[in-house]
């Protein structure tokens, strides 16, 4: 839990005042133009070039052309570095659903952004999630979700249900769309292959005996060819919806 003042009030950790631009940290020494967004900028830019491993306070500074312990007057740990760079890498939300928009177009739109800006970031999926969202562009992205299911009959906490499982769903699918794109890179097979060389694979260990369902995915050629993940995502998204919409009805009785 959050440290509090005399008062109760939660003491802001120093990477939450950074994001909002709630701390007042003037330039000090011999690096006057450095900024914290500068900062941020720097380590996602090394991130985008050569991934998430490859972030540290030492190879920000050379990307800035500055001491390593001049980074942290601005930023007080690579911890808090790493929870700038998420506000960054996500980018802006995609924004309140537009006017006339139901709420499972609203949340198909939102969860398709989500699923574009970790695809585009796949090291995003690489930084550990160690609370709820506080940061300004995070919160964002859960407010423009929650005003997709304005005037539906959920409760809010059933509202914040269905965000939290549709973005676990979606960021479960990037993870595994990354991780076979990784695959693929260091086995050498084509990603469009994979899935056929496992099913020959497959094919050549199992006994139908043993293994029938299996067998019967095998002989109606299900393996045959590699899915589309797009085709994969949107028969994820929606049958998670139609669980969303039998909710809906339910509570409208």
């Amino acid at each position: 839990m959050a440290a509090t003042t005399g008062d109760n009030e939660p003491v802001l950790p120093p990477a939450i005042e950074n994001a909002w631009g709630l701390r007042d940290r003037p330039p000090k020494g011999p690096r006057p133009g450095m900024s914290v967004p500068g900062i941020v900028d720097a380590a996602v830019r090394v991130a985008d070039a050569d991934g998430l491993a490859a972030v540290s306070m030492s190879r920000v500074a050379k990307e800035l052309g500055a001491a390593t312990m001049a980074l942290y007057r601005y930023v007080g740990s690579k911890d808090e570095l790493l929870m700038l760079m998420v506000d960054v890498g996500y980018g802006p939300s995609p924004g309140p659903p537009p006017p006339g928009t139901d709420w499972r177009a609203g949340l198909t739109r939102w969860a398709w952004a989500e699923h574009d800006a970790l695809r585009q970031r796949s090291w995003l999926l690489h930084v550990p999630i160690t609370g709820p969202p506080i940061t300004p562009q995070q919160l964002g992205w859960m407010e423009d979700g929650l005003r997709c299911l304005d005037g539906s009959t959920l409760a809010e906490s059933e509202k914040m249900s269905v965000l939290l499982l549709l973005t676990g769903y979606v960021r479960n699918e990037a993870t595994l769309t990354s991780q076979v794109a990784e695959g693929s890179r260091a086995t050498g097979v084509e990603p469009n292959e994979m899935m056929p060389a496992y099913g020959r694979l497959v094919a050549r260990l199992i006994d139908p005996a043993r293994f029938p369902a299996l067998h019967r995915v095998l002989a109606a050629g299900v393996l045959n060819q590699d899915d589309d993940p797009d085709d994969e995502f949107t028969f994820g998204l929606d049958r998670i919806l139609d669980g969303v919409e039998a909710l809906i009805q339910r509570r409208a009785g």
